[in-house]
């Protein structure tokens, strides 16, 4: 008998782009991934956001790294949201800490407010400002080599906070403890299944990529490097499993 219960797995880069639906060949590979193992998708944006944009499938998810936790319940058809955490936040510190960063490097040109801050209590270190045009922040650093020059420092900045190099041109920061790593190890244990019995799928595992954290830890990870790959992936993984 297999020994995998849950397959987890994370959604813009590794499912599909950033905001856009999967498309039909990687919907056929989670219909084959649930008829052998259990799904959940462990994600950075909110819970109802993720759902909508895998066209309201079967998961149950997580969401702002562990914050948020939703069931689907296949009786009704539904997401039924079960923990909601929000953390309050020190804006004046957040923004004093950000604007030394900014005089620093050199980041004092930007467009819109300085932060951005989340109900959830996450904020985003938006390096070009909250209004900046799409097309500056899609070409501002695409290889990620300019944030990740100065993560370590952006992130000694936030010690209470977990920082992730996110989107094209920002960093993202939960509270601690919550990282994809607390989220699942959290969801295994409230679910009995051990870890060795779980896969996770993820693209963003680079330096403060927020895959970073499962692929460093024992949980077993299957590199996504280009979401179309995702199916033969999936397939593999079930022939391995036969």
């Amino acid at each position: 008998m297999s020994k995998i219960q849950l397959v987890a797995m994370d959604l813009d880069g590794t499912l599909t782009q950033h905001k856009t639906p999967p498309e039909k060949a990687v919907i056929k590979a989670l219909d084959a991934l649930s008829e052998r193992y259990k799904l959940l998708m462990a994600g950075a944006g909110q819970c109802m956001r993720i759902w909508k944009q895998l066209g309201r499938y079967p998961i149950d998810i997580i969401g702002n790294y562990g914050m948020q936790y939703a069931v689907y319940r296949r009786e009704t058809g539904e997401l039924e949201p079960i923990s909601d955490i929000s953390v309050p936040c020190d804006r004046a510190e957040i923004e004093k800490r950000a604007a030394a960063l900014r005089e620093r490097y050199g980041l004092t040109d930007f467009r819109g407010d300085p932060v951005e801050y989340h109900p959830s209590g996450c904020v985003t270190f938006p390096i070009l400002g909250t209004a900046a045009d799409p097309k500056d922040k899609l070409s501002y650093d695409p290889d990620r080599k300019k944030r990740r020059r100065i993560y370590r420092e952006v992130a000694a900045a936030f010690p209470e906070y977990n920082v992730f190099v996110g989107g094209s041109s920002s960093f993202d920061m939960a509270p601690k403890p919550y990282d994809k790593l607390y989220a699942l190890t959290s969801y295994c244990r409230e679910n009995n299944i051990p870890r060795e019995n779980v896969v996770y799928f993820g693209d963003d595992y680079g330096q403060g990529g927020n895959d970073e954290c499962v692929y460093l830890s024992d949980f077993r990870f299957i590199r996504i490097d280009d979401y179309r790959r995702f199916p033969e992936a999936a397939e593999k993984l079930l022939k391995e499993d036969e």
